[in-house]
């Protein structure tokens, strides 16, 4: 089913449907998510029905379920994780004179959604004539807190359009709701039924409170509603509750142009430890909060609190009027994901959706902690520290796999191993140079070293300890890694994968350095000279094959020997889904960016003629089946060359969810490729490198795009980077000193406080002409023929899972 443009008008600043479209709820449902990173509401319909998904979600907060296998086998995880749609809060129902508003009924005048990212808020506004003939305008704005940690809100409006009506609003708190059917994907969350266990409830007449435990996990959730009502005349409230529900009904007369309006306060905790009563305390000081604040103050602390986000985080895309929207709906998401998420993970759905059961992967590392160091600093210090609250966790894992130091996991929601697939979880050991790298980041683009010493030095040791224990020297003194997956999962249990290690490498000397800089901590943790001095061996005796004949680097060992995949013949995409692994694992056929994603994070470590005969040579081989790869080839398509190319990665990145183009956006939001919208436009066109330890920038802008102008945040300082086809400003905002040098085009370059330094760009020569993809794997287009708008069509497939 195709969506004509109209219905989501391109804004800079807005997500809006102007129609509702039912075929698209499961997608609507995730786009309008609303989350603080510790609380997430999907933007279901206030009445609740119809829906997709129903989806209220606690970070952190999960059930235990067992892992199937065929056949079992030393050191597979036994349990799995997976989120749990905790008790919804969103329920207003509306009932206008005895017949419920319910958009399948009646006539549905009008229906308009908006998620505004500079507010923070979702607005809805409905028009409907009552299959009776009473017509009512109904708004609701709600909006979880960005400033009130365990707080939701919403207001809801009722307006009697024409004749007299009585209206009655049942607002409810529903735990253990009916979840959809899954589908035959493995990899669509489990669906859970009935996974909490009641407690306690309470009722009043203006408010509620729910107590549950999961059965499994043994965690407890509280929730609680209150409600602020303002109504012309006499109005009639009533509370009733039972183990799984608690509603609250609200009841009045409206006489034409008449207005209810209630404000219904939510709040919610949980806890593994605290007791009932405790969580019964939390919710109810919440609550108080709430009203203490007043809805209108929620929305000042709510704008005060994205406009010091957008001040130190937002895109400006001059002449992509997509790809403006998209960066920022991006950014937006990331914020939501990670803004009071405070030591819990960052799952691959943000708190969206059970896509991948809510579990995070190395993409939060990877992708997220990257846009968040550069913009949001702090929240990406708290994501680190709850990596390495892990630690112990990941220690055990090492020692079950017979390994030295700490093995943390590929897939997790609490930090134990929850991957039932070894040569795709457990064998993708480089997700722990990945967390090495991102403390690393950290440090060097923050400039602050607590983090290390309090617990980033201790993930830096295991994590190198690991590697030891992994990699060997061989007979002629090179370091190899054997048996271990990279990022290219068709790709897997190989022999020197390029990628991994040269991240390992990366940590290995990450971690030597470390210790030098904090010799008494690496005493108490036992590491000594000799240990270091390892390291650094392994390191600079790491093994990266290279094909001499080809002129290229093998993917891993071998990898440009074996056979070629015949594209002409399997062309159904994803090919996991269609291509059993015996067929993929021994041909050159690639799901996602792995050696060029290397050169992306270790890029020093490649010449320029290397990067452009690699890129030539992967995107051949390249089918894009992961949602990870659009941005990573955006950014070195641009690097050699391949502005035009880059910029339809880019589009396709930033795209991948507004216009649902792996069809699962259902499922939850593709966190991962939100954040690498910003990645391909600020590393991509911008040139962001800082693998070398400082901050390199060399802007390139592809034809469709004028300008490009984007905010960084480094040691303290705040720079504007502003980009055109010839000449970039450097605006130093304010910082620590009034100068700072940086390096840009290759060279260094001081800026200051004092004016803007404007500096030529670089003239770039691609080496090699634009290179072909798979047929059919070609990226999306920004120009569609037959279409005068830049927009694309949507395409809206109801959500199945797909792969990452």
């Amino acid at each position: 089913m195709m969506i004509v443009d109209d219905a989501f008008p391109v804004e800079p600043w807005l997500v809006r449907e102007t129609e509702l479209c039912l075929d698209l709820l499961p997608q609507t449902e995730s786009l309008f998510a609303l989350s603080n990173g510790h609380i997430g509401l999907r933007g279901n319909l206030d009445e609740g029905e119809p829906y997709g998904l129903p989806g209220t979600y606690l970070n952190g907060f999960y059930e235990i379920r067992p892992l199937p296998y065929a056949e079992a086998g030393f050191g597979y995880p036994e349990d799995g994780q997976s989120i749990v749609d905790v008790t919804n809060g969103k329920l207003i129902r509306l009932l206008v004179e005895d017949e419920p508003f319910d958009v399948r009924y009646g006539d549905l005048l009008s229906h308009e959604r908006i998620l505004d990212m500079r507010a923070g808020t979702l607005t809805r506004t409905a028009e409907w004539c009552s299959p009776a003939g009473k017509r009512v305008k109904v708004t609701s704005v709600r909006l979880v807190s960005l400033a009130q940690r365990g707080l939701a809100a919403i207001e809801y409006v009722v307006e009697a359009v024409g004749d007299d009506v009585r209206v009655t609003l049942q607002s409810e708190l529903v735990a253990n709701e009916d979840q959809p059917a899954t589908s035959g994907d493995p990899r669509v969350a489990a669906v859970l039924v009935n996974p909490l266990e009641p407690i306690q409830h309470e009722v009043s007449d203006r408010g509620a409170l729910l107590i549950h435990r999961t059965r499994s996990s043994g965690l407890m959730l509280a929730a609680a509603m209150d409600h602020a009502v303002d109504a012309p005349g006499r109005v009639d409230f009533d509370g009733d509750a039972g183990a799984d529900w608690a509603r609250t009904t609200v009841v009045c007369g409206l006489k034409s142009g008449e207005r209810l309006r209630i404000v219904k306060y939510l709040a919610y905790g949980w806890s593994s430890l605290r007791s009932r009563p405790a969580l019964r305390d939390q919710a109810a000081a919440a609550i108080a909060a709430a009203r203490y604040t007043g809805w209108q103050g929620l929305l000042d602390e709510q704008r005060a609190y994205l406009d010091a986000f957008w001040d130190c985080a937002d895109v400006e895309v001059d002449g992509d009027a997509d790809c403006q929207q998209a960066v920022r709906f991006g950014l937006f998401h990331v914020m939501q994901a990670s803004a009071r998420a405070e030591r819990r993970a960052i799952a691959g759905k943000g708190l969206t959706g059970t896509g991948y059961d809510g579990h995070t992967f190395w993409d939060s590392e990877g992708y997220v902690l990257p846009v968040l160091t550069y913009t949001a600093p702090h929240a990406a210090a708290d994501a680190l520290r709850w990596r390495a609250s892990t630690l112990d966790l990941a220690r055990s894992r090492a020692r079950e796999l017979d390994l030295a130091g700490a093995s943390f996991p590929w897939r997790t929601i609490a930090g134990e191993e929850c991957s039932a697939y070894w040569p795709a979880g457990t064998a993708a050991f480089h997700v722990n140079a990945d967390i090495a790298m991102a403390f690393e980041r950290y440090r060097v683009v923050t400039g602050d070293d607590s983090l290390e010493k309090s617990c980033g030095l201790a993930v830096l040791v295991d994590t190198a300890r690991l590697w030891l224990s992994l990699g060997h020297h061989d007979r002629h003194g090179a370091w190899r890694i054997d048996g271990v997956t990279g990022p290219d999962e068709y790709t897997a249990v190989v022999r020197d994968n390029v990628f991994t290690n040269l991240m390992a490498a990366a940590n290995l000397r990450t971690a030597a350095d470390a210790c030098t800089r904090h010799p008494d901590l690496a005493c108490e943790l036992g590491v000594g000279t000799e240990e270091t001095a390892a390291w650094r061996d392994a390191a600079d005796a790491v093994h990266i094959p290279y094909d001499h004949e080809l002129g290229v680097h093998p993917q891993c060992e071998g990898f440009t020997t074996l056979r070629e995949w015949d594209f002409t013949a399997n062309t159904e995409y994803p090919l996991l889904l269609h291509e059993p692994y015996v067929r993929l694992y021994p041909a050159q056929v690639i799901k996602q960016a792995d050696l060029v994603l290397a050169m992306h994070w270790q890029s020093h470590a490649f010449t320029a003629e290397q990067k452009a005969r690699n890129v030539d040579y992967y995107e051949r081989r390249t089918t894009r089946d992961s949602s990870l790869s659009a941005c990573t080839q955006a950014v070195m398509c641009a690097e050699v060359g391949h502005l035009e190319l880059a910029h339809d990665y880019a589009y396709e990145a930033a795209l991948i969810d507004l216009r649902n183009l792996h069809h699962n956006t259902g499922d939850g939001l593709h966190l991962a490729s939100l954040a690498g919208s910003w990645t391909a436009l600020v590393a991509g066109f911008g040139g962001l490198r800082d693998d070398e330890g400082v901050l390199a920038l060399d802007p390139h802008l592809p034809s469709g795009i004028s300008r490009l102008r984007f905010r960084l945040r480094w040691r303290d300082f705040r720079v504007t980077v502003e980009a055109t086809h010839t000449s970039v400003t450097y605006t130093l905002r304010d910082g620590p000193h009034t100068t700072l040098t940086i390096r840009h085009a290759g060279e260094p370059l001081e800026i200051t406080t004092d004016s803007p330094t404007r500096a030529p760009v670089r003239p770039r020569t691609p080496l090699l002409p634009p290179p072909p993809q798979p047929a059919g794997r070609e990226p999306l287009r920004r120009h569609v023929q037959g279409h005068t708008s830049s927009r694309e069509p949507m395409i809206t497939v109801r959500s199945s899972g797909r792969p990452k």
